[in-house]
């Protein structure tokens, strides 16, 4: 079963809205894809739209959680990490302000719309500013897990979403700890670190090559970008001695940066990365586009298994 993490982060906001009374969304005239409808019918005097204008998005989320409000400041990734930048910065990181960033429609999973809607670059964007938390869940379930423990953080935070639906593989109660990843399948001769949409394939992947050619590859979801967990991924490193980052995004700056860095410093080890190398999508089908870049369940156990051939 696929859903889309868009879809799990609307319901998260209903569920969570009698809770955090003081929980606003503000949307950039995008509330339908970003999936924010069903907590406007609910709670009308809390959502608001200041139309296709980011930096007053930012602005205005600044401001109410300067207020006391908890704002969810909604957009598609590309628009929601990129335009305003400078006002997230200046207003958002700089100070510490209480406002949850939302990018939807990241990565080439985005499909149809194009290179110009495909954010493939705000892991790195969000990653590099001081005071903010970065996340990307893995599928609805993580998603919703995510947004009971970021509503809980005093500070900024950017949550990253996809368009399309990826598989579900945690169980409705899943636990999610801010700062932790999570091994879903233990082994000795290699680590696999995934994030985001690519985790349930990698999954599938890594299962193929035990299954079929008797490689046991440890897989470790890393949702947590910033913080991330050293420790899990220099005790694997020391385990396996090969570590192969996977993601929907450029290689440079998101989840394979984030992890290069703590194995450069910690725990040296051999590292390949597979994700975006360094180009724009284009328009397709999702499961055109996976087919192509290498991120579908087939081609990833292709890339696995060539990688740790050598």
């Amino acid at each position: 079963m696929n859903i889309a993490t868009r879809a799990a982060f609307g319901e998260a906001l209903v569920e969570l809205s009698d809770q955090y009374p003081e929980i606003v969304t503000i949307d950039a005239d995008l509330a339908g894809s970003l999936k924010t409808g069903a907590f406007k019918k609910k709670h009308p005097e809390r959502a608001f739209n200041v139309g296709i204008a980011e930096q007053n998005l930012i602005g205005t989320a600044a401001g109410m959680a300067i207020a006391g409000k908890i704002p969810f400041a909604c957009s598609f990734a590309v628009f929601s990490s990129g335009r305003p930048w400078e006002q997230i910065r200046n207003s958002v990181a700089y100070p510490k302000i209480n406002v949850k960033i939302v990018g939807s429609h990241a990565g080439i999973l985005t499909g149809e719309d194009g290179a110009t809607h495909q954010a493939l670059e705000d892991l790195a964007l969000m990653r590099v500013l001081p005071n903010m938390q970065v996340f990307c869940p893995a599928d609805a379930n993580e998603t919703k897990a995510v947004m009971h423990e970021i509503v809980k953080i005093k500070g900024p935070c950017y949550l990253r979403l996809g368009r399309d639906g990826v598989p579900v593989i945690y169980p409705e109660n899943y636990k999610f700890e801010v700062g932790k990843g999570d091994i879903l399948q233990q082994g000795n001769d290699a680590t696999v670190i995934a994030t985001g949409s690519l985790v349930g394939y990698a999954l599938q992947a890594v299962r193929k090559l035990k299954e079929e050619d008797n490689l046991n590859v440890e897989l470790i979801n890393m949702a947590s970008i910033k913080p991330i967990d050293d420790n899990l991924i220099i005790n694997s490193a020391k385990k396996t001695g090969l570590v192969i980052t996977a993601e929907d995004h450029q290689i440079t700056g998101g989840l394979a940066g984030a992890v290069a860095e703590v194995l450069s410093e910690k725990q040296p080890t051999k590292m390949y990365r597979i994700g975006m190398q360094d180009q724009f999508g284009e328009s397709g089908t999702p499961e055109d586009l996976y087919a192509k870049y290498g991120f579908n369940t087939e081609n990833l156990y292709n890339r696995f298994k060539k990688i740790l051939k050598k």
